[in-house]
């Protein structure tokens, strides 16, 4: 199987910034507490939202190729392939990052982790989405054997 490392870049990059539209804009619109991952980011990196944001979007981007290597693994269309795989960084970052960055487990309550998860679930319906079928993603200039 081909991977295409540039659709999974850019896929990540748009995930990433979809996430925190749907974090900053759609979450509070519905009831959940604004979350933008960007943001939280940088308060961590002493407030420096810039950080903030490079970090953010390289996260996006590693996880993504990280998809690429795994998604023909994950059953589904596209789209779903992607928000399956998006449930794992959900738990890692519920279970492992945040309480890394001094905040509980799962935000600490139910909203503040359906938020979370939904704005993880957004991003991978985008990185799907632009992914593609696995099987069907060709590198640019393919190496015939």
């Amino acid at each position: 199987m081909k991977r295409n490392w540039g659709r999974a870049v850019a896929g990540g990059l748009v995930g990433a910034l979809v996430m925190s539209a749907v974090g900053m804009w759609v979450a509070p619109a519905v009831g959940l507490p604004k979350g933008n991952a960007a943001d939280m980011l940088g308060g961590a990196m002493g407030g420096n939202i810039m950080l903030g944001w490079a970090a953010h979007l390289m996260i996006g981007i590693v996880l993504a190729l990280i998809y690429a290597a795994v998604a023909s693994h994950i059953p589904g269309p596209p789209a779903i392939r992607g928000a399956l795989y998006s449930i794992a960084p959900w738990l890692l970052a519920m279970l492992v990052v945040m309480p890394m960055m001094g905040m509980p487990v799962f935000g600490g309550g139910t909203a503040p982790a359906i938020g979370s998860l939904i704005n993880h679930l957004a991003y991978g319906l985008v990185l799907g989405a632009i992914y593609g079928q696995p099987d069907e993603a060709q590198d640019a200039n393919p190496v015939h054997a």
